[in-house]
């Protein structure tokens, strides 16, 4: 059983969050659960972005928070598309310290096997800062799908992503949708995978595996119960 309700989000990039368990989060944050969102990159001129991206990201992201009522959040702002030209040690020391403080009993992260070497990273960045030894008050950890990356991972030795865990969301899914769409320079018009449309469409067929209008699919990792 669940004792202090506290969950953390694990997101690459601002917008994956939203994408891989945006109706979760509201969901959760409705029942009593304090929601905590990771970002683990961030933009920055040093890698080229520009001042005005800078600032309509950090916009984006504060307006996002508030929507969701966020309990915390904690930006590691490695650069993006670039983690694996930093040492792993250092993104799962900084990981690990996030997790330290926030201490949640349940953990959201990307898939492994998606497309954007970030995820993978950062997914197995997580594992190793929540081992049972160091984080024993880590009790579940599950893995969310991200559209545009996650069905675009084309490893032949990847079996896919396969769902066994399911969350109705239908009363959720508008509201996310909304969410999603204050990340301007992320979505684009349908049939680009990160469009209101597809988010839809994908919950609607999410819903169907399990019994519900819409749905957020996830694979379990771990659990101690």
């Amino acid at each position: 059983m669940l004792s202090n309700k506290s969950v953390l989000i694990v997101a690459p990039h601002a917008d994956d969050e939203t994408l891989g368990c945006g109706g979760t989060i509201l969901k959760l944050i409705s029942q009593g659960y304090s929601v905590h969102w990771l970002l683990v990159t961030g933009m920055s001129e040093e890698v080229g972005f520009s001042k005005q991206q800078i600032e309509t990201r950090k916009n984006e992201i504060d307006s996002v928070a508030s929507l969701y009522n966020f309990t915390s959040i904690h930006e590691l702002k490695f650069p993006p598309a670039r983690l694996d030209t930093i040492s792993k040690g250092d993104i799962v020391v900084n990981i690990s310290h996030a997790i330290h403080e926030i201490q949640p009993e349940i953990i959201f992260i990307p898939y492994r096997n998606d497309a954007h070497s970030d995820h993978e990273i950062v997914y197995d960045s997580v594992m190793s800062a929540a081992k049972s030894f160091r984080a024993p008050f880590v009790r579940k950890i599950l893995a969310y799908e991200t559209l545009s990356e996650t069905d675009f991972g084309m490893k032949p030795e990847d079996g896919g992503f396969k769902p066994n865990v399911f969350i109705d969301i239908s009363t959720y899914l508008n509201k996310k949708l909304d969410i999603l769409e204050v990340f301007e320079s992320e979505v684009c018009n349908f049939p680009f995978p990160r469009s209101r449309k597809a988010l839809e469409s994908l919950a609607y067929v999410r819903g169907v595996q399990c019994n519900a209008n819409a749905a957020e699919a996830f694979m379990l990792i771990k659990e101690i119960l």
